[in-house]
């Protein structure tokens, strides 16, 4: 099949809530992708930053082809399968954790986070939960609620009650929110949709403070920016600072749909029998999968730390040489952004047509994102085609000027 065919197919098929690029992907080695024409790309995306392995690992392929070899690959959790009791021991053990919750991807996570937060604040008073504007923690109308975007919300109102917004890297703002009233507060340590923004170590020391003098549960959203991506095994590791409940999905399941809150001190024990379930959380293959991806990832994230510094250098550059163009590079090992001053997808476009795929955060945002294997020589060649895609964009604003 071609591109076309598939690209006319699904137009014909899928529901319009989505704004997809005309290729379709066939095949993928390494960071390189394929897609159904034959034309290669270097992937700066990961499936927005999911395969933190890249393509064909060998380990993966040999984990899922076991699980399929079972017979079984679902057994609901009414009863134990060994691949996900192992994941939930391997990720306490490596985040200093004490309870796992699988389920199917970061809203899930967050959706589960918000009820333990609720259930833990049901006692004692308490129910208000504090985000934060540009923050984002999902689609599902719980965690789509506690997402600080109005973009997110429009056309979906009446959004869940007792939900406010503090301006992220603003303790003052927090402070003036929080009361007794306050169950939780949700944060992510490195904002992603809204726009690959970092928090400041005295904003989430902060936090934790405030949580504590509420007794409040402190939710770390790291669903993008966990396992590995930021150069430590989890984001909070670079900060000290240590949440009540952590959300992660994305690379987690290995490629596979898989999401989990996890639980230290107080909101260990909030979830009784009952009280929250998912049917496929903790599936056997996605399980298989974070099997490996957690036994791989404190040299995974040693190397996005490394090679993430390397793009962070090549990123500040790139602005350096683009000021007509560009804001400022910033992020975290290999979760990095460059805030631009022309619409991202013009200059993804550009850089799609040259064998790159990037993607955006927000509205001036061009993130990068790539597989936590990914190599300098790989970031070299990144790096000049989006030099490349940029100096066509600045050519055609001189020539739109004109």
């Amino acid at each position: 099949m071609s591109n076309q065919s598939i690209v006319d197919t699904a137009k014909a098929n899928y529901m319009g809530n989505y704004s997809q690029f005309p290729i379709a992907i066939k095949s993928g080695r390494g960071t390189i992708l394929t897609d159904e024409d034959g034309k290669e790309y270097l992937d700066f995306v990961a499936g927005i930053a999911v395969n933190a392995l890249g393509y064909g690992d060998e380990d993966e392929r040999k984990a899922l082809l076991s699980v399929i070899d079972s017979g079984v690959l679902h057994t609901s959790n009414l009863y134990y399968n060994s691949h996900a009791v192992h994941a939930a021991a391997m990720l306490n053990e490596l985040a200093g954790s004490s309870e796992v919750f699988f389920c199917n991807s970061g809203a899930e996570a967050n959706e589960a986070a918000l009820k333990m937060a609720r259930k833990y604040g049901s006692g004692r008073g308490k129910s208000e939960i504090i985000s934060f504007h540009h923050s984002f923690h999902g689609r599902t109308y719980g965690a789509v609620t506690v997402t600080g975007q109005e973009k997110y919300h429009k056309g979906f109102a009446p959004m869940l009650p007792s939900v406010v917004y503090a301006e992220y890297n603003d303790l003052d703002s927090v402070r003036a929110l929080a009361s007794e009233r306050t169950a939780a507060i949700i944060v992510e340590p490195l904002q992603g949709e809204g726009g690959i923004i970092p928090a400041d170590r005295e904003f989430l020391s902060g936090l934790r403070e405030i949580a504590d003098s509420l007794d409040a549960i402190l939710i770390f959203d790291e669903v993008q920016c966990g396992m590995g991506r930021t150069g430590k095994p989890f984001c909070f590791q670079h900060y000290g600072v240590k949440p009540d409940i952590m959300t992660l999905a994305k690379a987690l399941g290995g490629g596979l749909p898989m999401g989990a809150a996890v639980a230290f001190g107080k909101a260990a024990g909030i979830f009784s029998p009952g009280d929250h379930a998912a049917t496929f959380g903790g599936n056997a293959a996605a399980a298989a999968l974070a099997e490996v991806v957690l036994s791989k990832l404190p040299k995974l994230a040693a190397q996005a730390d490394a090679n993430g510094r390397y793009l962070g250098e090549q990123l500040d550059g790139i602005v350096a040489d683009f000021p007509d163009l560009c804001v400022e590079a910033r992020g975290m090992g290999l979760m990095r952004g460059i805030e631009l001053k022309v619409p991202p997808r013009d200059v993804i476009s550009a850089c799609m047509e040259k064998g790159l795929l990037v993607c955006s955060a927000g509205y001036t945002v061009l993130r990068f994102v790539p597989p936590l294997i990914v190599s300098k020589e790989d970031i070299d060649k990144a790096v000049a085609i989006v030099r490349s895609a940029l100096s066509a964009s600045g050519a055609e604003e001189g020539k739109d000027a004109t």
